[in-house]
C-alpha cells in the first residue's frame, strides 16, 4: 500500500487538503494528515480547525510514497517557513520520491529549486515564485516526480493523478466513477 504524508499549516485551504486524502484514502492509499505546529490542531484558511494525524516531529517521512502541500493563504506561507518541511521536501526530491503541491504551495517548491527545468502550475499570481519553471496554467501538471495543481476547483483532477501515480489508472477511474466524477465531467465510460 502506498503511504502518503500531507503537510497542514494553518491557513490551509480546506478542499485542497481534505478532498485530496479523502480521494486518495477511498482509492487505498495510506494518507496520514501532518500538523506542522505543535499540537495537532489545524485551523484552515476558512476558520474549520481539524486534528491532524500526527505532529510533524512524530512523522518519520523516510517511508513515504509522497509528500503532498496543499495551498490557502497562510498556509502555504507557513509551510514554506517551516524548516523541517523543507528539508522533507529536498530529501524526498533527492531519493526520487514523489512530492505535490497545489494552489499557493508550489512556491515552495520553486523556492527550493525543485522546479528549475520542469512544467508547473499553481494559482494564478504566483508563477512568479516557481522559479525555474515553465508556467503552464494547467489544471494539474506532471513533470517527473513532482505534481503541482492550480486551486480550489482543480483539486478533484490533481488528486485522481496522484491516485493513478500511487497506485494506478484503473484504481483511480473506479474511484473517480464511484464519486460521481466521470458523470459531471460528461465521461462515465
Amino acid at each position: 500500500m502506498a503511504k502518503a504524508y500531507i503537510f497542514l499549516a494553518n491557513g490551509f485551504e480546506d478542499v485542497e487538503a481534505l478532498g485530496t486524502v479523502d480521494i486518495l484514502r477511498r482509492g487505498g492509499v495510506d494518507v496520514k494528515t501532518v500538523s506542522i505546529n505543535d499540537d495537532t490542531a489545524v485551523t484552515s484558511s476558512h476558520g474549520v480547525t481539524i486534528y491532524a494525524d500526527i505532529t510533524f516531529n512524530r512523522a518519520g517521512l523516510d517511508n513515504a510514497d509522497m509528500l503532498i502541500l496543499p495551498g490557502g493563504m497562510p498556509g502555504a506561507t507557513n509551510l514554506n517557513a517551516h524548516k523541517g518541511v523543507c528539508d522533507a521536501l529536498l530529501n524526498q526530491n533527492e531519493r526520487g520520491g514523489k512530492i505535490a503541491a497545489i494552489c499557493a504551495a508550489p512556491m515552495v517548491l520553486g523556492g527550493l529549486g525543485l522546479l528549475n527545468g520542469r512544467r508547473a502550475t499553481c494559482y494564478p499570481g504566483f508563477e512568479k515564485y516557481l522559479d525555474g519553471a515553465e508556467y503552464t496554467g494547467e489544471l494539474f501538471v506532471t513533470d517527473g516526480n513532482i505534481t503541482t495543481g492550480e486551486g480550489p476547483a482543480a483539486t478533484f483532477p490533481f488528486a485522481y493523478e496522484l491516485l493513478t501515480t500511487l497506485t494506478d489508472e484503473a484504481n483511480a477511474h473506479d474511484v473517480a466513477g464511484g464519486m460521481m466524477y466521470l458523470h459531471l465531467m460528461g465521461s462515465d465510460k
